[in-house]
């Protein structure tokens, strides 16, 4: 925990915040090793960031002097992720390494080799998707939550959702096999597009491509997806 992330009923005094999160409180213990007196990050979610002092300390209790809280946090990705859903699990990191490189908008898009289970996990109940949103904002010492939404039929998000997004942005898919290398170092507003396990199928693809994307690959190598996440975007952007 790079940051310690302050939620807004965390911040209902002006110029204090209390933490009863246990989540957050054992890491302050544990980790931390926190005393009374120590000045430590902190962030208030979706705003400013910087240095508080730890006033006092108990097991059910932090309090913060928040006073000095006045710098902006990073400057986000300009990307919007559409990413087919993955297992669970694989979902949990994706979800936190995105989060953490500057992701600011991702869609969870179904697709053909999308196991149908998989929209049944509890990891897509909201509360756990912003339980993960908020580890990679604390890792990346970052304030401003991510929104993350859901596509569930492929067809009408590539004729409907996908022309409106492309409009003003460029549209990269990431596939094997795909004729161009992943560009490096780019700054225009982009959407990027990436797979499940396996891939897309040819006709999603062919159906991408008519909407005006562009095919990229990162090489030989298949990786799982949240490497392929971590891989493209820190090449990317």
């Amino acid at each position: 925990m790079n940051l310690i992330m302050l939620a807004s009923e965390d911040t209902a005094e002006a110029g204090l915040a209390r933490v009863t999160d246990p989540r957050r409180l054992i890491h302050l213990r544990q980790v931390h090793r926190a005393r009374v007196g120590d000045t430590m990050t902190l962030g208030i979610e979706n705003g400013c960031l910087g240095k508080g002092k730890l006033l006092s300390l108990s097991e059910h209790e932090a309090c913060f002097d928040i006073s000095a809280l006045d710098q902006p946090p990073p400057a986000p990705l300009p990307v919007h992720l559409i990413l087919a859903l993955p297992r669970p699990r694989m979902l949990a990191r994706s979800l936190e390494h995105a989060t953490s490189l500057g992701v600011k908008r991702l869609t969870l898009l179904h697709s053909k080799r999308v196991e149908k289970s998989y929209w049944q996990s509890p990891e897509l109940d909201p509360a756990k998707i912003h339980q993960h949103l908020v580890l990679g904002l604390e890792q990346a010492r970052d304030t401003v939550m991510p929104i993350v939404d859901t596509a569930r039929g492929f067809r009408p998000f590539v004729e409907d959702r996908l022309p409106e997004l492309l409009q003003q942005r460029r549209g990269l898919l990431a596939h094997p096999g795909m004729p161009t290398e992943c560009p490096r170092g780019i700054n225009s507003d982009s959407v990027l597009l990436i797979g499940p396990e396996g891939g897309f199928i040819d006709w999603e693809v062919e159906r991408m491509l008519d909407a005006g994307c562009e095919g990229i690959h990162l090489g030989p190598r298949i990786l799982r997806v949240e490497t392929a996440v971590t891989a493209l975007l820190s090449r990317l952007f």
